[in-house]
């Protein structure tokens, strides 16, 4: 007779409401369960995952999202949500996923091109992200001046570019991207 698998344990659990940004934590025991994972943004005085944290944690089961009326709301529903927001919520999930699941902490980008910024294991909160990873979708263009001003942009901090680009099956293949010298 065969065992059924072992589910890992859940770390914690914790409960959010949904709004226009994300999923709002208000424990402060979760706040700082959460915080010191490198999960959400504290904004005066609120406490916010982004979509992307919230399907990781709620896939997880360490999130119970919930919308305005108290009703619990399911991984598609939340997905939802976030597609709403984003057009490329689901290939920009599975990139965060991917990146979470190998031990990485990856926080949100700051514009200009760039999804996310990802930090060494164990580095996060003790260091800057070395790392910048632009999202591509495999069968959408990127302009070659698009890459170009996103590697500049990283160069500029000093930071290395990954382009996380994910085929047709949701599968993702890392490149880091570098500026090429021809010698004259």
């Amino acid at each position: 007779m065969s065992e059924a698998p072992k589910k890992t344990p859940v770390e914690f659990k914790t409960c959010g409401t949904l709004t226009e940004k994300g999923i709002l934590i208000s424990e402060q025991s979760s706040i700082d369960q959460l915080s010191s994972r490198g999960y959400g943004a504290l904004e005066g005085k609120t406490f916010t995952l982004a979509f992307f944290e919230a399907l990781y944690l709620q896939d997880k089961g360490m999130l119970e999202a919930k919308n305005q009326e108290g009703n619990t709301l399911d991984f598609q529903s939340l997905l939802h949500c976030y597609e709403e927001e984003n057009e490329n919520a689901w290939v920009n999930y599975l990139v965060y996923r991917d990146f979470r699941s190998r031990g990485y902490v990856v926080r949100e980008g700051f514009g200009l091109g760039i999804d996310f910024r990802i930090y060494e294991r164990g580095a996060y909160g003790k260091d800057t992200a070395p790392y910048l990873i632009l999202v591509i979708q495999e069968g959408k263009p990127l302009s070659i001046n698009d890459l170009a001003d996103a590697l500049s942009k990283c160069q500029s901090q000093k930071k290395e570019l990954i382009l996380a680009v994910t085929n047709r099956r949701g599968e993702i293949v890392h490149y880091s991207v570098g500026e090429m010298h021809f010698p004259v």
